[in-house]
């Protein structure tokens, strides 16, 4: 079996600042630990509903201040959130603090059949767009993103969803472009991933089903004469702190069937110690 890329999720949410840095400062020691990512929800989607959620991306650019050496990014962004030339202009900004190590997860965004992430639009009043529209945002934002990131002059957008005049992007990002890491299942955003994606990360929690997605994504490439191995595979599997032999034997499996970096969502309240134990348990026992 390959070495996979594992990583690590803490989603802020139920929890603080102070125990998201600890987490992270921790791993950024530990090499077995390659990257490390926060969720983008306005509002908890578990746990108290009234409970604490830091905002995704303020929170990633503070962590990245203070690690070295992780990779790190959103897992993954909704783009129904904000516009993508905002988002260009975010991620940007991540990347030049990181010095370098930014990869961009992006999405649709929240599924309108989720009543916890749903809310969040409505209690911050941002508009719910339909799933054509917000799929086609999605296309024309990730075009957006990486021209931002790339052309030297000021260019117009006329597209269906994005419209742009005299757009520009300076600072450009310190890697050439951030990697893109888009997330979802659907047929419609794996059609998207297969144009746009260097990284494309299903939820695991039914390995089957994310093995027959990724053979989707094989076809939806070749659709388009893109090598499919230009894509790495990417998987989110959920632990527990008292069976690490469970998330040993997942991890294993997922990588056996082709994902190649593996995202550990690590439920908070995180243990002291939480990332060594990663890395002890799991990392270097697979």
């Amino acid at each position: 079996m390959s070495r996979a890329s594992i990583g690590i999720m803490t989603a802020q949410m139920q929890t603080t600042y102070d125990d998201l840095l600890r987490v992270w400062l921790e791993a950024d020691e530990l090499p077995g630990i390659e990257h490390a990512w926060l969720f983008d929800h306005l509002m908890p989607i578990g746990g108290d509903p009234l409970g604490p959620a830091l905002d995704g991306w303020t929170t990633l650019c503070a962590l990245a201040a203070r690690t070295r050496r992780l990779r790190l990014g959103l897992l993954v962004t909704s783009n129904r959130f904000r516009p993508p030339a905002v988002l260009a202009k975010i991620a940007t900004t991540v990347d030049v603090v990181s010095g370098g190590r930014l990869d961009l997860g992006i999405g649709v965004g929240s599924r309108p059949d989720h009543p916890l992430a749903r809310r969040e639009y409505e209690a911050h009043g941002l508009p719910f767009a339909a799933t054509a529209d917000a799929v086609t945002a999605l296309d024309e934002a990730c075009t957006v993103i990486r021209r931002l990131w790339t052309e030297t002059e000021p260019f117009d957008v006329a597209g269906e969803q994005v419209r742009l005049t005299g757009a520009f992007g300076s600072p450009k990002p310190v890697q050439a472009h951030p990697p893109i890491v888009i997330g979802g299942r659907a047929r419609a955003t794996l059609r998207i991933a297969a144009r746009h994606a260097d990284v494309w990360n299903i939820p695991g929690g039914d390995l089957d089903d994310a093995v027959a997605r990724s053979a989707l994504l094989d076809e939806l490439c070749a659709d388009i004469d893109r090598d499919p191995a230009e894509i790495t595979r990417s998987i989110h599997l959920g632990v527990s702190y008292d069976d690490p032999t469970d998330a040993r034997e997942r991890v294993s499996a997922a990588v056996g069937a082709g994902f190649g970096h593996v995202v550990l969502g690590l439920p908070a309240p995180f243990p002291q110690g939480a990332a060594r134990w990663v890395a002890d348990e799991i990392v270097a026992q697979v």
